[in-house]
């Protein structure tokens, strides 16, 4: 028996509910009742999330989970929840299951990647399409397949949505649990499939969507090529939040417009 594969029933619901883990906290932690923005963005790296602390961004006061915090991004007239520092797959859906539970309708994550196939000099973001799963969460939400995927219709919506000056990346990467278990073999494999840049949440996350019917749209921010290089890890003006804040921006417009004409 290999547990990461045998013993999963994704089609089955959990004994343990994000709800209830948000009442508690919020009751252990005098959180007030309440709903977070409805766009919310995962910020692995934590560096907008820094940003905006060191500004004096407000605290969102309706976030109740134990293992983060959340700051409001002003972006025009959208508010914008930011969470930092939720690295890896299952710290990730761990908190996009409390996101959606407290009021979230759309979800944003941003990671830092390594470049495997060149796109472009780094640093540069990816549209993620597809993930390869190399990783566990992902098995617990959708039976095993080599790759979860965005949904067809928010890829759309995204790809429709972006500005004219804007020159959008789209293409696949590689989710792994262990990063420094990069090795040469692995690195040709994915090379072999394509596969622009290696992350450690995407794949995870695309199955959550798919597997609760979540809109969740990844990026990977390509800014290094695995320390082969000098002077890398640069992510451009400062630290790229700049280009992070328009991205951000964009996509906040792309997907409210949607749910507003949809909504009654």
């Amino acid at each position: 028996m290999i547990p990461i594969l045998d013993n999963k029933h994704p089609d089955q619901p959990s004994v343990f509910d994000p709800v209830n883990l948000l009442r508690e906290a919020r009751r252990q932690k005098a959180v007030t009742l309440g709903n977070v923005p409805e766009i919310c963005v995962l910020d692995p790296d934590g560096d907008l999330f820094r940003q905006l602390q060191s500004q004096g961004a407000r605290r969102n006061p309706h976030w109740a989970c134990y293992h983060t915090e959340m700051f409001d991004l002003e972006t025009g007239a959208e508010v914008v929840g930011v969470v930092g520092c939720a690295v890896g797959a299952s710290f990730a859906v761990l908190v996009a299951e409390q996101l959606f539970a407290s009021g979230c309708r759309f979800l944003i994550s941003v990671t830092s990647a390594g470049q495997i196939v060149s796109a472009g000099q780094p640093p540069y973001f990816v549209l993620i399409d597809r993930a390869l799963r190399d990783e566990g969460t992902s098995y617990h939400y959708l039976p095993a397949a080599p790759y979860a995927h965005i949904e067809a219709g928010l890829l759309d919506l995204i790809r429709s949505g972006q500005p004219d000056s804007r020159s959008l990346i789209q293409g696949g990467v590689w989710t792994t649990d262990a990063p420094f278990r990069e090795t040469a073999e692995a690195i040709a494999f994915a090379r072999s499939e394509g596969l622009l840049a290696v992350e450690m949440e995407a794949a995870a996350l695309y199955a959550f969507a798919e597997a609760r019917d979540k809109p969740v749209v990844c990026f990977a921010h390509v800014t290094n090529t695995m320390g082969l290089s000098g002077n890398d890890f640069e992510k451009g003006e400062a630290d790229g939040n700049q280009a992070l804040r328009e991205l951000i921006h964009w996509l906040a417009q792309a997907l409210l417009g949607r749910h507003r004409a949809e909504s009654p």
